[in-house]
């Protein structure tokens, strides 16, 4: 299988260096560059790519508005980029809908393991990063339904549901397997079942969801 790439960055020699490294892997095929978010977007809808890399900062139309109309028009996964290490930026990108955050001086091998992992299906965060945006979630004014969880989560099974919750506490496969006392492949498929009731696109948005619907109260 080829992993089709469009690759978006206002400066040329980024964006022009990106796709040179992501062009000579051989089951990587860039198939467009764009130099703002609108043309991101035009070329995700004109070349239908498994992935797109999108520079945060971008005339026009910012990556992260992109991010949020591609994400909500095709399931092409998206991954920004950046020079700014900064929660604000991880939180807005991927509740937009990103699979993952690179800053912009990655190391070659790290931007192409990063294409390959958001088609297999995962996100780029680590679970330490991925606490970072726990934490952010605690600190936030992030409204928490009264009355408890949401009701769209009735479709989860009482697993499904733990499952869940230590996803939003940040906890990596191998750490909720121990939690439940279950393997990995069990986790793997509750998981997966969980992306999948919910309609949810990753494990990142997972956490967003546990403290979204009140599942996790803030603090909690």
């Amino acid at each position: 299988m080829t992993i089709r790439v469009v690759v978006a960055d206002d400066q040329e020699l980024v964006r022009s260096g990106f796709a040179m490294i992501l062009q000579a892997q051989p089951d990587i095929e860039v198939v467009a560059e764009a130099g703002d978010g609108a043309e991101a977007i035009e070329a995700v809808r004109r070349h239908a790519p498994d992935v797109v890399l999108l520079d945060i900062r971008m005339p026009h139309v910012d990556g992260i508005e992109a991010a949020r109309t591609v994400c909500a028009e095709s399931d092409c996964k998206v991954v920004m980029l950046t020079t700014f290490d900064q929660d604000d930026y991880v939180y807005e990108a991927l509740h937009a809908g990103a699979s993952g955050f690179l800053l912009k001086d990655v190391r070659r091998d790290d931007l192409v393991h990063a294409v390959r992992v958001v088609v297999a299906g995962d996100s780029l965060l680590a679970p330490s990063v991925a606490r970072r945006l726990v934490a952010d979630f605690t600190r936030r004014a992030v409204p928490v339904p009264a009355a408890g969880p949401s009701e769209e989560l009735g479709a989860l099974t009482a697993r499904e549901r733990e499952t869940l919750v230590l996803l939003g506490r940040g906890l990596s496969n191998a750490e909720i397997a121990a939690a439940l006392v279950v393997s990995e492949h069990t986790v793997k498929t509750h998981v997966s079942n969980v992306l999948s009731k919910l309609g949810l696109r990753d494990r990142i948005q997972a956490v967003i969801c546990a403290y979204e619907t009140g599942l996790i109260a803030r603090g909690g």
